[in-house]
């Protein structure tokens, strides 16, 4: 349903956007390059980090941007409750990781333990993850509210921890371990 509204959204804005004479930039998902940066500023703002593993080859990642991803960021009503970044596993790429040193973005997948794509991390400004990893998507109809459900954990994890109680599903389980290295 969330992915029906996000498009009946898209959908009227373009419109808008067409009878005004102008359309809107080729919205792309922010690469992760810093993520100590990153964390600094999710800090700041008191906001998680959805941090998507992906790769280029992968239609299912290409279908997270499209149909959700972009959707969140061109609406802007995620800009206060989630700072999105990608991180491609398949071009040989380098981040620098939330204690500030360099390595390939594939080391990070390993770290996290990431060995799907796409795979979504809901993360606080050092790294820890907040809320339980999305992996694929095999519920596209009901993907929004379960990215809805996660993102909302997140966040009252990092701004209001006595709401967890009363939300749905995508709580972290005490019993899955050591999910969040920072660093090595």
């Amino acid at each position: 349903m969330k992915k029906q509204l996000y498009k009946s959204v898209l959908l009227g804005c373009g419109l808008f956007w067409l009878a005004a004479g102008e359309l809107p930039a080729e919205v792309e998902i922010p690469l992760a390059t810093d993520l100590q940066t990153d964390g600094r500023q999710a800090r700041e703002a008191e906001l998680p980090i959805l941090l998507t593993f992906s790769a280029i080859v992968c239609e299912y990642c290409r279908q997270l941007e499209d149909d959700f991803l972009r959707p969140m960021l061109i609406s802007g009503d995620y800009t206060d409750r989630i700072l999105i970044r990608r991180l491609l596993l398949d071009n040989g790429s380098r981040v620098t990781d939330f204690s500030g040193e360099r390595i390939a973005t594939t080391q990070l997948s390993d770290r996290y333990k990431v060995f799907v794509t796409p795979t979504l991390l809901f993360l606080d400004g050092n790294g820890n993850e907040l809320a339980r990893r999305m992996l694929g998507i095999n519920t596209p109809e009901m993907y929004g509210g379960y990215l809805d459900e996660c993102i909302d954990t997140a966040l009252y994890s990092i701004r209001d921890p006595s709401r967890l109680a009363r939300l749905p599903g995508c709580r972290l389980q005490q019993e899955a371990g050591t999910l969040s290295p920072a660093a090595p």
